[in-house]
């Protein structure tokens, strides 16, 4: 007769392999639908171009909505075809970190929950050929009725698995107050090269039993890749939370932003090095960047990463704006790559996100970073980033590239969610920008 221990080794350890072998694969099945398909400010489909969110008529601007308000949001983008297609969104809730929340769509949605987009034109003076797509959100027939983070998909034929992109929407609640300014840190490494923000929040409005029901995400020049959460008040004063500890919102001021004025194709701005006009689509060289941390601070206007499309030479930007073919370089010191570091080019220009899609290469030949992007005639401002190769969860770090100096001007977001002990979804009670130059 064979001892207990066999029969464990011979039936139960391979029974239990397989059935980790078969979580592994539910686990990664489930993350690729999660991240694969539903990435916040991801662009899916090759032919969209041109993709903007943001309070209507301000480019420069962040997609909040003030619930039950009369405030709007305008979408437009471009697909680079010769014929329309029916595209429709939708909203899916989310919660402080944008994963879904666990509520069923018509208690979120207002309306149908699927909506078409019924507004286009087709492309004319530009010499590329696109459908321009524009919506003006929310839509009577489909408005989103709980506060916190939405996630716009965009897809095409009504089927939610052709996936377009996806963009981010804030959706207010105001019930508490925000009071912040920016300081000068204490520390002496940082006090001269960083930005720390102090801040108080006034919650008489809420049923708030524990300040850990409050979750709070704060983020420069809307850069979610580097935001600050999972802080917890320094203070508690009645119903006033004091968020000042001496390490927990500081960031690296970096310096202003570079730019390119591609708002002319014909008329060269300063920063255009020169046009390649025999090709069509028409091929932009932007003047070669350059290591800017051991250069004296200098103040500009700048517009922290934004992208504002519009033409000197058409009447409405939107569908008669031509694209072209821009290449960005950068050349590092001494013309060799940074030491274990990968080079991204960030800004609304390529979503804010650190990625393929920022990622710059190095051409050895020349001993330059390149990179190459289609882009629709605008004014763009965008800086430089690393990101070590070895720990990819580290932030991306402009100290190599640009240096840091705390005069620079930056915008901060502040996000205050709030989950009741019987709430389902992180609900946005708190927002507000405040500017480091204004504001200190």
């Amino acid at each position: 007769m064979l001892h207990w221990l066999n029969w464990v080794t011979i039936i139960i350890l391979p029974y239990f392999r397989c059935m980790k072998k078969l979580v592994a694969v539910i686990l990664l099945l489930g993350a690729m639908d999660l991240f694969g398909q539903r990435l916040p400010d991801h662009v899916y489909a090759p032919t969209i171009q041109g993709v903007k969110l943001f309070q209507q008529n301000n480019q420069l601007s962040q997609p909040i909505l003030q619930l039950n308000s009369s405030d709007q949001l305008e979408l437009h983008f471009d697909d680079l075809v010769n014929y329309p297609k029916n595209y429709f969104y939708t909203y899916e809730l989310c919660n402080a970190d944008w994963t879904s929340a666990n509520m069923n769509v018509f208690d979120y949605i207002k309306g149908f929950n699927q909506n078409r987009i019924s507004t286009y034109r087709v492309a004319s003076i530009a010499a590329i050929h696109y459908i321009h797509y524009q919506v003006v959100l929310p839509e009577r027939n489909c408005e989103p009725i709980k506060s916190g983070n939405y996630l716009l998909k965009v897809f095409t034929d009504g089927d939610t698995a052709k996936l377009a992109f996806t963009k981010r929407i804030m959706v207010l609640d105001k019930q508490v107050s925000i009071g912040a300014q920016i300081q000068t840190p204490f520390e002496n490494q940082v006090y001269r090269t960083h930005q720390k923000l102090q801040f108080s929040l006034g919650v008489k409005a809420l049923n708030l039993f524990n300040p850990q029901q409050l979750k709070v995400v704060v983020f420069q020049n809307n850069r979610w890749d580097d935001a600050v959460k999972d802080k917890q008040p320094v203070f508690i004063r009645g119903d006033v939370l004091e968020y000042n500890g001496e390490q927990d919102f500081i960031f690296a001021a970096g310096k202003e932003y570079r730019w390119a004025d591609l708002q002319s194709f014909r008329f060269e701005s300063d920063r255009i090095a020169r046009v390649d006009r025999s090709k069509e689509p028409n091929e932009v060289f932007i003047k070669p960047d350059q290591p800017r941390d051991a250069v004296a601070y200098i103040n500009f206007q700048d517009r922290n990463g934004y992208t504002e499309i519009n033409s000197s030479e058409s009447i409405n930007p939107w569908w008669q704006s031509d694209y072209a073919w821009v290449n960005f370089s950068y050349v590092p010191n001494n013309r060799q790559p940074i030491f274990g570091k990968n080079l991204h080019l960030i800004g609304e220009i390529t979503g804010n996100q650190i990625g393929d899609s920022s990622l710059m290469h190095f051409d050895a030949t020349q001993g330059i970073y390149t990179k190459k992007l289609f882009l629709k005639q605008g004014y763009y401002s965008y800086t430089y980033a690393t990101k070590d190769i070895k720990n990819p969860l580290e932030s991306a770090d402009i100290s190599f590239t640009d240096g840091n100096y705390w005069e620079t001007e930056n915008e901060y977001t502040i996000l205050v969610y709030y989950r009741s002990f019987s709430g389902r979804h992180d609900e946005l009670v708190g927002a507000t920008t405040i500017n480091s130059r204004l504001q200190r």
